[in-house]
């Protein structure tokens, strides 16, 4: 089995060069997986951090924490009510936090899209402008 290069495993995750043709669809799409699949690890690394959060510091359930943990980084709100001091100051940090996380995920998924509109546009544009100068 060939080895693959640090270039071909990263290539999902790189973009094309404005000079460079548009990346054809099937390795579009390819594109849009990989950046699927590294927003739901940030989200799945954040919901871990919430559900140990509430677990360790206010004794919920693992159940319970899941709930909390969820609601918040879903941008709902807290379910049980927030007993001690470290409880609190843990919720408001992961709420802060999980506002945090709802852009960067957002900006993951819109990555490719924004890259491949503009890259289009950009290519419709030297298409259009005179050759020669």
């Amino acid at each position: 089995m060939a080895r693959r290069s640090s270039t071909d495993i990263l290539q999902p995750l790189l973009y094309e060069h404005r000079s460079q043709p548009l990346l054809p669809r099937k390795l579009f799409l390819r594109r849009l997986l990989t950046h699927v699949g590294v927003a739901l690890v940030v989200l799945a690394a954040s919901l871990a951090v919430g559900v140990l959060g509430y677990r360790l510091l206010e004794h919920l359930t693992w159940i319970d924490s899941l709930l909390n943990a969820s609601m918040i980084l879903g941008g709902m709100g807290q379910i049980s009510p927030i007993t001690t001091d470290a409880g609190k100051i843990f919720a408001s940090a992961y709420a802060l936090f999980s506002g945090g996380v709802f852009l960067a995920v957002a900006s993951i998924l819109i990555a490719p899209i924004a890259h491949r509109l503009l890259h289009r546009l950009h290519l419709d544009e030297e298409d259009d402008s005179p050759s020669g100068g």
